[in-house]
């Protein structure tokens, strides 16, 4: 393994995903839940059918509510950008399905169409993160929780349905929301893990909006101070798995005029806690 960045990330070397099991798959879910995301290039033969069927081995498998699915491969969901749309989708910093009770444990995303240059996804580590700041920010957020929604983002009249992707979010009306820990535990290493994110996070418990604003934003800033991240140049071949517990991701939107699809399945969690 070698690191995509000093705190963030690792990419993978000599293992063929479409075959990986037993003991193989066994380090690749550690190495991710330490490491927050891995990078496997040169897995072209990971077809859709292979995408499933890792993923099936990995565990559960968490159906898309809200990007268009495959018809031959509904475990798939299409993240998409057409050369004529303008927004993409994931474009801020974001950690999928803390909206849900139980969150989704992470990704599996396969590039399979590619701008000329551009489209780079990065990742942030909330382990690091929590490390990071200062101890009387750590005893000010101990026993904190913090209300989590979509609806601003995915519903009718959200962020997304407003702008040329509402297309494709099938004017479903969906509403979400949860509430977790602001530090959570890494349900299989233990590790403390910051647990908010700039686009789901709404308010913390017991105070407004307004009021949460101020903390929640200073708790964002340091979630994506730069030394906490790393940053994936995407190859045709190349997959990304990651843990939504560990890392925030963004899909940088700089290949405007150029399509790209990624097929992307999304792995099931388990409870947060404390």
């Amino acid at each position: 393994m070698v690191p995509l960045a000093p705190k963030c990330g690792v990419e993978v070397e000599d293992v063929n995903l479409a075959e990986a099991e037993g003991d193989t798959l066994t380090a690749i879910k550690q190495a991710i839940y330490t490491h927050g995301v891995a990078l496997f290039r040169g897995q072209a033969d990971f077809t859709p059918e292979a995408h499933i069927a890792f993923a099936q081995r990995w565990g559960g498998i968490d159906i898309n509510n809200y990007f268009p699915l495959t018809d031959e491969h509904p475990e798939i969901a299409v993240v998409r950008k057409r050369a004529d749309q303008v927004t993409n989708i994931g474009g801020g910093w974001h950690t999928d399905h803390s909206y849900d009770q139980v969150p989704a444990m992470g990704s599996i995303l396969v590039a399979r169409t590619l701008p000329p240059s551009g489209g780079d996804t990065l990742w942030a580590h909330m382990g690091e993160a929590y490390d990071a700041l200062p101890e009387d920010l750590k005893a000010e957020i101990e026993g904190l929780e913090a209300f989590h929604t979509a609806d601003h983002i995915y519903d009718e009249g959200g962020l997304y349905a407003k702008t040329d992707m509402g297309s494709d979010l099938r004017g479903q009306a969906l509403k979400t929301g949860a509430t977790h820990p602001i530090v959570i535990r890494h349900p299989q290493t233990g590790r403390k893990l910051l647990y908010v994110n700039s686009a789901f996070t709404m308010h913390i418990v017991g105070k407004s909006r307004e009021e949460s604003l101020p903390l929640l934003q200073r708790l964002c800033d340091a979630a994506t101070a730069a030394e906490n991240t790393c940053r994936v140049a995407w190859e045709p071949g190349s997959v990304a798995i990651w843990d939504n517990r560990t890392t925030w991701h963004l899909a940088m939107n700089d290949y405007q005029g150029h399509a790209r699809e990624m097929h992307r399945i999304t792995l099931t969690g388990e409870p947060l806690a404390a």
